[in-house]
């Protein structure tokens, strides 16, 4: 009789794993981790990208290029704002809070979305289980309902490395009440337990939007983020070595530097390129590409402040004046928000009609990435806000830089004084974002700023030196067998790993 091989009980590979992302509602949080997910879907693994309504409208680019590539990558809504909260039903953004009085009242009710959250991770079928939750960490109420079910959940840190360790040791050893009891304003503090030497005042002590409301906020964040189970950070080993070897040292969590996250765009489809953010990119990059065409290579100085600073009348014109007297040609982007006001409107009308040919005026939101990779930009003058910087570096472009709040007075002393890619433009003290009538930085101080930025001499070529060695090591840090995408590979391996013991278990 012939033999008989013994039954095989038929098994199914297990699934990839499900990585559930959750941003903060500002574009800034929201785009490093639109682009994360798609680097995660890439490489193979499902994500999904829990946000409002509005915020998954804005990247509607992001999702039509996913679906166009096949990747399994998701948008899911949650509803917001809750009522009661007294905010406007469009105000599911930082960039929609229109005054002081919507400020705290936006902030507060972000958790809220605890519940619907919690709901949406519990409907999910054992298939689509989240295998990882990887939060922002201005979202700490994500991390229950992630412990409720045993989900492993990280937090995605989106400022710089440096901040971030300045902010962990600025806390473990108490910098943020002692400077905030001192009397004295301009009083100079070390922050203890950093490899190079970094000086606060009271005015730019790292905390939560420096504003004393917001420290339940900001403590809450802090008490998650040591509970956490690791950090993912937009950063690469080549860039911050030194410090993230010091921040996950004293976090004592795996910390993996998978960025910079920008550069997952390099072979997109124009289209999408030039909508990451926001849908409206890519009529304003068919209004600036032509102008910047007719510019001579490196010529033109880009200036813009992200998508939450806003600049009143007085402060404005003092941009303006200053790109007018530096003889620099410039592409300038206004928000509509402040170019609505009448006298704002006349004003930048009649310096277009001055500077015409070699001043461009975008009122609105720019393709930043497409820019910044034109061959006619040559600086950056930035707001020092983490993803203007980053991808300032990853383009090779030198910055001046004009720090406004929260993490940006850090960066600005990375890119200066530890980098050597960037020039201060003069700010001291923070402006918040409705800060009204105030005007830290005049015409010539702006003027002087983009003339040395954009000049010749020892310094500045210096300055384009290092920063175009940045930016190819920050390519080579996202191509495979570079430090960014080992650490993307071994973030996914380890829940990956865990999927399939999961897995193995259910099928025995």
């Amino acid at each position: 009789m012939a033999r008989t091989e013994p039954a095989v009980a038929a098994t199914t590979p297990p699934p990839p794993p499900h990585f559930v992302l959750v941003p903060f509602v500002a574009q800034g949080h929201i785009i490093p981790l639109v682009d994360l997910a798609r680097l995660l879907a890439e490489r193979g693994a499902r994500v999904t990208v829990v946000t409002t309504p509005l915020n998954v409208s804005r990247q509607r680019g992001a999702a039509e290029h996913a679906a166009r590539a096949g990747l399994p990558l998701e948008f899911v809504e949650l509803p917001f704002p809750p009522p009661g909260s007294g905010l406007p039903q469009d105000c599911q953004n930082a960039d929609m809070v229109a005054d002081n009085y919507q400020f705290l009242p936006f902030f507060f009710a972000l958790p809220e979305l605890a519940g619907p959250f919690d709901a949406y991770l519990r409907s999910l079928p054992p298939p689509r289980r989240p295998s990882c939750v990887i939060s922002d960490w201005c979202c700490p109420w994500t991390a229950a309902a992630a412990r409720r079910l045993g989900v492993p959940w990280l937090f995605f840190h989106g400022p710089s490395c440096f901040f971030s360790l300045c902010d962990l040791q600025a806390a473990n050893h108490g910098l943020h009440d002692l400077i905030v009891a001192a009397d004295d304003d301009d009083e100079k503090h070390a922050v203890p337990g950093v490899p190079v030497l970094v000086t606060v005042t009271k005015a730019t002590v790292p905390g939560f939007f420096s504003h004393p409301l917001t420290l339940e906020l900001r403590d809450e964040a802090m008490a998650a983020m040591r509970a956490a189970d690791g950090v993912v950070v937009n950063t690469f080993l080549d860039l911050e070595a030194e410090f993230l070897e010091c921040y996950e040292e004293a976090l004592g969590k795996p910390v993996w530097a998978v960025g910079p996250l920008s550069l997952c765009n390099k072979d997109a489809d124009a289209e999408a390129t030039a909508s990451r953010g926001e849908v409206a990119g890519a009529a304003a990059q068919q209004a600036i590409m032509p102008w910047l065409n007719g510019q001579a290579a490196g010529s033109v100085v880009y200036v813009s402040f992200g998508s939450l600073v806003r600049k009143q009348p007085k402060q404005l014109f003092e941009v303006g004046r200053g790109l007018e007297d530096s003889g620099v040609p410039f592409v300038w982007v206004v928000k509509e928000s402040e170019a609505a006001a009448p006298e704002v409107a006349e004003w930048l009308a009649a310096l277009e009609a001055r500077v015409a040919g070699r001043g461009l005026v975008v009122r609105g939101w720019a393709p930043q990435l497409a820019v910044l990779s034109h061959r006619a930009i040559g600086g950056f003058v930035t707001h020092c806000g983490w993803n203007s910087m980053l991808e300032a570096i990853a383009h090779g472009m030198p910055v001046a830089t004009w720090p406004h709040f929260a993490d940006q007075f850090f960066n600005e002393q990375l890119a200066v004084d530890v980098l050597g890619v960037g020039v201060r433009v003069g700010a001291t003290a923070p402006v918040m974002i409705f800060d009204d009538e105030t005007v830290p930085v005049e015409r010539g101080d702006v003027a002087r700023a983009v003339a040395a930025l954009m000049g010749g001499g020892e310094e500045a070529d210096e300055r384009r030196r290092k920063a175009k060695e940045y930016g190819e090591k920050a390519r080579r840090a996202m191509e495979e067998g570079g430090s960014s995408y080992e650490n993307l590979t071994r973030l996914i391996q380890s829940f990956t790993t865990s999927e399939a013991k999961q897995h193995q278990q259910e099928q025995e």
